[in-house]
């Protein structure tokens, strides 16, 4: 079996969307960074997440069986520095607001409330399934990502000079 430490580095190659994970237990919140966040399905729309079994995030959520993913944007990577450390103020550091009873970070350009719709043993985790509830996003701002160890973006996302998709599939159907 593959150790640890080469699982890793294989991994780090994988380019994943950087996002904070919230939930609230009594007004109280609580939040962190996730990278595992991931569609998953589109009738019904759900998503999926990893947390580690000993995160008290994942023990809010079970409590009271909601969640919001808030996505971050190319330009909040120090937000999610914060939100991945342990014994801070992750709030603090931030401007923030209820909606839906659930805290949502203000700048976060897309924001998703989800039900706990399942969840799976998956080793020293749980993936998480949420039922999307509702959805705000504010247009096209480049996405965060995380890969090679270090936060980017992705460029194409940043300037749009070529043709969307759709006229691409087009021309290639002609």
């Amino acid at each position: 079996m593959i150790d640890q430490q080469q699982f890793r580095d294989v991994m780090s190659g994988v380019c994943t969307p950087v996002t904070i994970v919230t939930s609230a237990v009594d007004d109280v919140p609580f939040g962190t960074t996730v990278s595992s966040f991931a569609s998953l399905s589109l009738d019904p729309p759900l998503v999926s997440l990893a947390l580690a079994r000993r995160s008290s995030l994942l023990a809010a959520i079970q409590t009271v069986g909601r969640f919001a993913v808030n996505i971050l944007g190319q330009t909040q990577d120090d937000l999610a520095v914060v939100f991945a450390r342990r014994g801070v103020d992750r709030f603090g550091a931030t401007d923030w607001y209820f909606e839906c009873g659930l805290p949502r970070l203000t700048d976060a350009p897309s924001w998703m409330e989800c039900g706990l719709h399942q969840t799976v043993e998956a080793g020293d985790h749980l993936l998480l399934l949420g039922l999307v509830r509702s959805a705000r996003s504010r247009g096209t701002v480049g996405p965060l990502v995380y890969a090679n160890r270090t936060f980017g973006t992705h460029s194409r996302f940043c300037e749009r000079s070529r043709p969307d998709i759709v006229d691409l599939i087009a021309a290639c159907a002609r």
